[in-house]
């Protein structure tokens, strides 16, 4: 496989959702300005803009921009599901899978400059064969943590069911796992569950997860004082140790203002009023780039908001419908932002001390790097997973589950204990996790060395030469 004048040349290949992309794309960052390889990234016309701060910051790097395949069953000009949240994920994941042939001609077209290794997220499994078919190493990217993929492996090995599909709290267990964790059917991957033995594009799907498996390496946006369990559980289930964790990846300070969308507030407006605010006295709320609460949540959380009597910011995307007067009736406690926040800049202040979040992975490791304490309302995909790991170590608290409804009244109390007093042992947890967080990604800290050592170890089996790159 390794060529020993060859250098290392990374063709790096996405999922068009912003949860995905954005921490594929830090890592691409590092990979090309700290250790200074060829990167390619494969992208479609209407993803390209997602990729404009990673050129503008990095210009090393080369978009490979290919036609978008047709599928009649996705809505039409549905490329990503930031523009199109609704699309069916599997199609999406499915369609992809038509990049393949033309990725296979691209990369053999490039004799004097090949890849030579295949960064791909975990919802690209198709791609394992283009790695085969090409003679290179593919690494899995998965954009959730270590103890979800965990779960995906063991749910499309076992294929478990409930006993009674009418029944959606029915438990399943996994033995296999650190801690044998029990979850309700209703509480597993919505991909999962929609499976049907026969379909199409189901069995896409499952032979994508089970390719996955069969990769030369995994690398985690998390990092070892918080996952470490589930990160051997891996190394031990896959039977190689190329099981690499280099998180909490993150954007340059610089470019992370406008990380997922433009907002509606000034990154300088926001800051000048939690300046205003004593330090951990703000709770922060904001559900992601995908879900939206109901009509009837979004009201029970805002009487929340207004009755706990805590300062809070409030990021709807526009799409939360905000109940009539309501910013009156808050002026000065709370701040409402609609369209995008400057999620990172709010969450890295001291005046925020908890975040309420429907603990998507990028939004649960960007709280947990700022040192900031969860209240959690998971809805679907690995947000249960995520929630139970935060609660687990204690810098987290579940205040509501999926579409439930909460009571307006319990709800304004935990966020007021999230800021007060009852709060105070949560939140410095919180904050010890975050220094951990924060010595894992600097200089000999674990998630370095994970990533030099991946970076050593894509080298040796590429036959790239140390001259092209760069010390960590």
């Amino acid at each position: 496989m390794a060529v020993s004048h060859r250098r290392v040349h990374v063709l790096v290949i996405p999922f068009p959702a912003p949860g995905h992309m954005l921490p594929l794309l830090d890592l691409t960052h590092l990979l090309s300005d700290r250790f200074q390889l060829s990167v390619t990234v494969a992208v479609t016309p209407k993803n390209l803009p997602q990729l404009s701060p990673l050129l503008a910051r990095s210009p090393a790097i080369v978009p490979l921009v290919l036609p978008f395949p047709a599928n009649t069953g996705l809505p039409p000009g549905a490329e990503n599901l930031q523009d199109n949240p609704t699309a069916n994920i599997q199609v999406m994941m499915c369609t992809l899978g038509g990049l393949h042939d033309p990725l296979l001609r691209w990369a053999r077209s490039r004799l004097d400059d090949p890849p030579t290794a295949i960064i791909s997220d975990f919802f690209c499994g198709w791609t394992e064969s283009l790695a085969v078919d090409l003679g290179i190493p593919r690494l899995v990217f998965c954009p959730s943590g270590a103890l979800c993929l965990a779960i995906v492996h063991s749910l499309w090995r076992r294929m478990p069911k409930p006993s009674d599909p009418d029944n959606p709290d029915e438990l399943i267990s996994f033995p296999n796992l650190p801690g044998t964790p029990v979850y309700r059917w209703r509480h597993l991957s919505p991909i999962y569950r929609s499976y049907v033995e026969g379909d199409p594009v189901s069995e896409f799907v499952k032979a994508g997860y089970l390719a996955n498996m069969k990769s030369w390496a995994f690398v985690f946006n998390t990092f070892s004082d918080i996952e470490k369990p589930y990160l051997d559980h891996l190394r031990a289930d896959l039977g190689h140790p190329r099981v690499w964790a280099v998180g909490p990846l993150a954007p340059p300070p610089a470019s992370s203002s406008e990380r997922g969308g433009r907002s509606s507030v000034g990154e300088e407006e926001v800051v000048a009023w939690l300046d205003g605010c004593a330090e951990g006295s703000v709770v922060y709320v904001a559900f992601g780039s995908m879900w939206v609460p109901s009509p009837t949540q979004a009201l029970a959380l805002a009487a929340a908001l207004e009755r706990s009597g805590a300062r809070f910011v409030w990021a709807t995307r526009g799409a939360v419908p905000v109940p009539e007067g309501f910013d009156k009736r808050v002026a000065g406690r709370g701040l409402v932002i609609r369209r995008w926040a400057p999620q990172v800049a709010i969450l890295n202040h001291p005046a925020v001390g908890a975040f309420v979040t429907h603990c998507g992975w990028n939004s649960v490791l960007e709280a947990t790097a700022a040192g900031v304490a969860l209240l959690t309302w998971p809805m679907t995909a690995d947000q249960f997973f995520n929630a139970r790991l935060l609660e687990e170590v204690e810098t987290a608290v579940r205040v509501c589950d999926g579409e439930e409804v909460p009571d307006p009244d319990e709800l304004a109390r935990l966020v007021a204990e999230s800021v007060g007093e009852p709060g105070r042992e949560r939140r410095e947890k919180a904050i010890e996790m975050g220094r951990r967080a924060t010595a894992a990604v600097a200089e000999g800290g674990s998630s370095s060395k994970d990533l030099a050592e991946m970076v050593e170890e894509l080298r040796k089996v590429t036959g790239g030469s140390k001259a092209n790159t760069a010390s960590s």
